[in-house]
């Protein structure tokens, strides 16, 4: 999942011309790239996988501490800023690692239409720990965007629904109320010693 932006991006560059319109940028047009130009894309896609891994490394080892700490984050996050929904979570006994384990390791890959995904990183490779920290912000925002369907539903539709967050027909507008909520957010919390302690070893 994590390097298919990358590609994207870098493929798309190794294929554009003047005389393609963005509509024309699609997956189906990787077979006209050259085999030099489709290394090229796959090597820079590469390098940018490397250094995500790098900044975010501790995701991917043994037990995952990385995840287990954002995942606290976040929990802590929606605490303050949405005490209902996360009292509601709780209380029909949800925890966030049920769903937002899947946030953190796939960076919301698997949430978002892919050619929002490409717009948000893009923001988060413009940010300091742009997909560690600031995505902590943005996952809490992704979750209390929906806080009215939430708080209507019980355990069993709770976690359908977060595996399931319906995002299929947002646009980029709606990608920017997110961010926009996450900066605010950030701005707000970021030097917080509430949201930097340590973890309990389980979540």
């Amino acid at each position: 999942d994590l390097v298919t932006p990358s590609f994207f991006v870098f493929y798309t560059e190794q294929l554009a011309d003047d005389s393609m319109s963005e509509e024309m940028l699609e997956w189906a047009n990787v077979d006209r790239l050259s085999p030099s130009a489709l290394a090229n894309a796959e090597a820079d896609a590469y390098w940018c996988l490397t250094a995500l891994l790098d900044s975010i490394h501790d995701y991917y080892i043994f037990a995952q501490p990385g995840i287990q700490k954002r995942v606290h984050y976040m929990k802590e996050l929606v605490a303050r800023v949405d005490p209902e929904v996360h009292s509601h979570l709780l209380a029909h006994g949800v925890d966030y690692i049920q769903f937002a384990f899947r946030w953190m390791n796939c960076l919301l890959m698997r949430e978002l239409p892919f050619v929002l995904i490409v717009r948000m990183w893009d923001t988060y490779l413009s940010e300091s720990d742009g997909f560690g920290s600031f995505h902590v912000y943005v996952c809490a925002a992704l979750l209390c965007f929906f806080r009215a369907e939430l708080v209507t539903k019980d355990f069993q539709d709770l976690v359908l629904f977060l595996q399931h967050v319906p995002t299929t027909e947002w646009t980029q507008k709606d990608l920017d109320m997110i961010l926009s909520q996450a900066y605010m957010w950030r701005a707000l919390f970021d030097s917080s010693v509430h949201l930097q302690r340590v973890p309990p070893a389980s979540i």
